[in-house]
């Protein structure tokens, strides 16, 4: 069943609209642990750091399938486990490098964004170049939105300077997506956005429509 869209105003206070070629991809992590708790019972189970279900798997490898034929050369990723392993699985289907990128952050709001130190990221995932990763790169507890908006406006003033948009996916999350596009999406969806002019599409199916923004949505 196809589901309404919600935009919000993004990073600059902008309403996104359709992108162009200039676009890149943002792809939210697949589902994780904390995501299938949460919806149980809406209430933070107070863990930390958690990896992707099977069914977060599968939709890693789905979205894989998806940007197939986009040509891409490269991914970004946050460094939170959820996001890694999405990205990994994309990567290996696709045979892309992955670069890590702590300003791609959830909005730290539950126990699960907490992150997990440099050093033990780099134990699990040994190949990825993590020396530009602070040991505790994740922000505090955020009461409000300020740092993530703060954060989307800086990764699209970086993004902006690309010559390769359309060649670039970024494994975030759900509360930096919707501040830097304005889309409230699910588990592996696919933004299409273009940094320079801030317009965005999404190419799968986005979250429900609220009457009101919800400032605790699972991560």
């Amino acid at each position: 069943m196809n589901r309404t869209i919600r935009r919000r105003p993004t990073a600059d206070g902008a309403l996104p609209t359709a992108g162009d070629i200039h676009s890149m991809f943002l792809i939210r992590h697949g589902q994780s642990e904390f995501n299938v708790l949460f919806a149980q019972t809406r209430t933070d189970p107070g863990i930390v750091d958690r990896g992707l279900t099977e069914l977060g798997r599968a939709q890693a490898l789905a979205a894989a399938a998806q940007l197939s034929d986009r040509g891409l050369l490269r991914l970004i990723a946050s460094p939170y486990t959820r996001a890694l392993q999405t990205a990994s699985i994309i990567a290996e289907v696709l045979e892309l490098p992955i670069e890590v990128q702590p300003v791609l952050g959830e909005h730290a709001f539950f126990t699960c964004d907490i992150g997990s130190p440099r050093s033990e990221l780099q134990k699990r995932w040994p190949h990825l170049l993590l020396d530009h990763v602070p040991e505790i790169w994740w922000p505090d507890t955020e009461v409000n939105e300020d740092g993530v908006t703060l954060r989307a406006a800086e990764f699209r003033a970086i993004a902006t300077g690309f010559d390769d948009h359309s060649r670039i996916g970024v494994v975030s999350h759900w509360g930096f997506i919707r501040a830097l596009t304005g889309h409230e999406v699910a588990n592996c969806a696919i933004v299409e956005f273009d940094p320079a002019r801030g317009s965005a599409i999404c190419l799968t199916q986005s979250g429900p429509a609220r009457s009101e923004p919800a400032q605790s949505e699972p991560a």
